[in-house]
């Protein structure tokens, strides 16, 4: 391997920075490699290949850097004798799409950088009422391929909320990311605590970021999915556009195109209720695809992005993804107040469309969300449900009379209790009220009172 001489690097740097263009040199971020790239070797950006045809140093340019991949990227080779400028390759990925690049490929002019992780003090989530599921069961899909650390970060957010906030049984989410682990392509290093709350992450992994292990869960689920059951599907990390349709990158192997991805959806049986939330770039491609093969009686699909279009990434989460989930949680990842009410129409429940609305409200400008939906009534299904009987007063007396115990206990030990061992224990007060009034709120008191306090001790 040999080492480019540093007098030669230099120069060649500059003459490749001095022609960006007065707004480029404040948008494009340069990389060079520092060992030459001998000739007969290939360049490999995801899965296109770039071949040298003489020995060469490579100066990589990201033209779009805050944006998740595919972007407009550019691989400018020089003579490694001369320091000659004799090629550049128009592309859509990196040289290290899922693997740390060697300490040879280094940045040297870096206008944009968002791999700063903001402080953000933790915040306890203001108790809301529990969400219950009354009727079939739930399931959950969680995928990211190849991920960075904000996409790792996004699918915690999501279980966190799944198992939480709504109860989804953990032997019901399937969770896939990068090589099987939490783990991620390029820093933070090493990877140990989530940064919403800076504890460590909690989904336990089932599988890596392909479209194998992808097809695997379906496959799982198909045997599984009855008349009455939901299923959410979040896909994450880097997308591409071939032309003619959308893809979904991966961790390794074949990449997911949006027409295989519609053609599998269509194997499952009839469910109830299919929620889907893409966060990877040219999303929006998607959206018809599976509207058209969906077997669910109801099926929504938000988008981050249009299909010809890019999603905008951050340094700690991709904000199309982090406000859709917030929404759906009731607060932000660090457990602060969200901009505005997602639940507009007051029903204290979110649905898909309000969840997407919210994140659309106040989304990066850079970001196009699509929504789409196979029926009007499909954007109102929801992840849970809230008490439907006087849930006003049932609600306002229930989370009174748990706040306390919220407030003493880690919230992954609290919200287990709630939902493994108290929200069983409610059934019979619920079926009592029936037609319950505001007048009987001294009796539910009592009786709410009496069962929380066996439970919790």
């Amino acid at each position: 391997m040999q080492t480019v001489p540093g007098i030669l690097h230099d120069a060649i740097k500059s003459k490749v920075v001095s022609t960006l263009s007065f707004k480029a040199v404040r948008s494009t971020n340069l990389f060079s490699d520092s060992t030459i790239l001998t000739k007969g070797a290939n360049i490999l950006a995801y899965k296109q290949q770039i071949p040298i045809e003489r020995d060469t140093i490579m100066v990589f340019a990201d033209d779009a850097p805050q944006y998740n991949w595919s972007h407009p990227c550019r691989y400018l080779l020089h003579d490694a004798k001369s320091g000659e400028f004799y090629r550049e390759v128009q592309a859509q990925f990196p040289p290290y799409l899922t693997a740390n690049a060697p300490k040879t490929f280094q940045a040297f002019h870096q206008p944009v950088r968002i791999t700063d992780i903001g402080l953000h003090f933790p915040i306890r989530p203001i108790l809301r009422c529990p969400i219950r599921w009354t009727k079939g069961q739930r399931y959950a899909v969680l995928f990211s391929g190849a991920s960075n650390n904000r996409h790792t970060n996004d699918l915690e957010f999501l279980y966190r909320t799944l198992r939480d906030i709504y109860a989804f049984p953990a032997a019901n989410i399937y969770v896939l990311n990068y090589d099987g682990s939490v783990n991620y392509n390029d820093n933070p290093k090493p990877v140990v605590n989530w940064p919403g709350d800076n504890t460590a992450y909690r989904m336990p992994i089932n599988g890596k970021g392909t479209k194998a292990d992808l097809d695997t869960v379906l496959d799982t689920l198909k045997a599984k999915l009855k008349i009455d059951d939901l299923l959410l599907i979040h896909t994450n990390n880097h997308g591409g556009h071939n032309g003619t349709e959308s893809y979904l990158c991966t961790y390794s192997g074949a990449d997911y195109l949006a027409s295989a991805f519609a053609d599998k959806l269509a194997t499952l049986p009839k469910f109830n209720s299919l929620m889907v939330m893409m966060e990877q770039c040219h999303s929006g491609g998607f959206n018809s695809p599976i509207l058209s093969h969906s077997t669910a009686a109801y099926t929504s699909v938000s988008s981050a992005c249009e299909e010809l279009k890019n999603s905008i990434g951050g340094a700690d989460f991709d904000p199309f993804a982090r406000d859709w989930i917030a929404a759906m949680t009731g607060n932000t990842p660090n457990g602060g107040a969200l901009a505005s009410n997602p639940d507009t129409d007051g029903t204290g429940k979110v649905s898909a469309r309000e969840a997407h609305n919210y994140a659309n409200a106040v989304k990066n400008a850079a970001d196009t969300p699509v929504y789409s939906e196979s029926a009007a009534a499909a954007g109102n299904y929801f992840l849970g449900q809230r008490y439907g009987i006087i849930w006003p007063i049932y609600c306002r007396i229930l989370v009174e009379i748990l706040n306390p115990y919220y407030l003493r206990k880690p919230i992954p030990e609290f919200y287990a209790i709630l939902n493994e061992k108290l929200l069983p224990n409610l059934q019979p007060i619920e079926e009592k009220l029936g037609k319950a009034t505001a007048r009987q709120e001294a009796e539910l008191r009592t009786a709410l009172t009496t069962v929380i306090k066996k439970v919790f001790g």
